[in-house]
């Protein structure tokens, strides 16, 4: 038989979750089918400190949260059960699930950090999924710039003359915050709107970080394709159309998904990007394509499982168990009896 796992969960309130679309809860799920142990925890409840070190040791620090064991189930409302809150040594913990939500501001970064201080970079200790370094290097918007051949134009700037004369040159825009989230503060920006200055002001009046800015896709209208990686390797995709009106092709916006398949030109950027994403310890990873251009590298908190899984059965949950439990080298799993 398998080896059980003891698997922390880091993740937003699990009361508030939508069990029918969550990508956390689907992890949790197919975790517990196998037989592995779940704790749940919130990121305020981290705890660094320095441990007691024998006479003449070194002294090391201990990473511990105040976690609580947990079962789930498909049950709306009643999807979870608690044990009692613990003190919990991750160090003692096989997997860790790094699952809040951004945004990717100085609280996800410094958790990034204390969750370097366990993650098995030496081949001992907990496994982080995603590996917290990687993840602090590779903001969604930022990551994809290193593959400036598979992207729209693009611009990440201060510099408001600059952004003018992106405009100029590729008319239609799309400006994004830099390190925001679920489609929150992007705007399409017409060759002739004139509220692009206002638009620049409002943002640099409120925020020290630069903008990114994309020319507009119009093939958008037919969709915004989520392709899942596992690994580096892709697995599964679904297509993403924006509401009557709308430029942004987020869910919890109103946009529908829709089945779909990995064109040519998708599976070109997946061999293109694979590699850095299995060689940073990204097991779990989210892209964005919008007709033949790869526009964002979702690491942080990837979505999409269980809108796949209900389209067409792939069990991609599973499948990213199966690569946690092959780096972790637990053995195959027997057949089902």
């Amino acid at each position: 038989m398998p080896r059980a796992l003891r698997v922390a969960v880091q993740m937003d309130p699990i009361e508030t979750i939508d069990i029918d679309a969550d990508s956390t809860f689907a992890l949790m799920l197919a975790a517990e089918a196998r037989g592995h142990t779940l704790w749940h925890y919130d990121v305020r409840h981290l705890v660094l400190s320095e441990g007691v070190a024998k006479e003449g040791a070194r002294r090391e620090e201990r990473l511990r949260a105040t976690a609580r064991p947990v079962n789930v189930r498909r049950a709306r409302g009643a999807h979870w059960t608690f044990g009692a809150p613990q003190l919990l040594d991750l160090a003692a913990t096989d997997v860790i699930l790094m699952r809040q939500d951004p945004p990717f501001d100085m609280a996800y970064i410094t958790a990034t950090h204390l969750l370097e201080h366990v993650h098995r970079a030496d081949g001992h200790g907990p496994l982080v999924v995603n590996n917290p370094a990687a993840v602090r290097n590779a903001p969604e918007k930022l990551l994809v710039t290193h593959f400036p051949e598979l992207m729209p134009p693009t611009l990440v700037t201060w510099d408001v003359e600059a952004i003018r004369g992106f405009r100029a040159t590729h008319k239609d825009i799309v400006v994004k915050p830099l390190f925001g989230n679920g489609g929150a503060g992007v705007f399409l920006m017409r060759h002739d709107d004139p509220n692009l200055n206002a638009l620049l002001e409002m943002h640099f009046a409120r925020s020290r970080e630069p903008l990114m800015v994309q020319r507009y896709e119009p093939s958008v209208q037919k969709g915004d394709k989520r392709i899942i990686l596992i690994d580096g390797e892709p697995a599964g995709a679904l297509n993403r159309v924006p509401p009557p009106g709308e430029a942004r092709a987020n869910m919890h916006i109103g946009g529908r998904a829709e089945p779909s398949t990995l064109s040519a030109r998708d599976r070109e950027i997946c061999a293109a990007i694979g590699p850095t994403l299995r060689s940073q310890g990204l097991v779990f990873a989210g892209i964005d394509v919008i007709g033949d251009w790869l526009t964002e590298i979702n690491v942080t908190s990837p979505t999409g499982l269980q809108e796949i899984a209900r389209f067409d059965g792939t069990d991609l949950a599973g499948r990213i168990w199966d690569a946690i439990e092959a780096k972790l080298s637990v053995p195959d799993r027997a057949p089902p009896a």
